[in-house]
């Protein structure tokens, strides 16, 4: 089973934090981990879902707990 976390190229390049794997809303978006992070806590979101959007063409999945 195959599941689109993030449906659009604005985020290409960028880590992006979500409020979960199960919840893919976008809490947080920046060139690091640490931005997305920080953007994310400051919406409340303690633990997010953490990943990296590739450039087109390439894939990468990134799990971390």
């Amino acid at each position: 089973m195959e599941k689109l976390l993030v449906n659009t190229d604005k985020y290409d390049g960028q880590y992006v934090a979500m409020v979960s794997a199960e919840d893919n809303t976008i809490v947080g978006a920046g060139k690091t981990p640490e931005e997305a992070l920080n953007e994310a806590r400051k919406k409340g979101v303690e633990n997010p879902f953490l990943l990296y959007v590739p450039d087109k063409n390439l894939v990468h999945i990134y799990y971390a707990y």
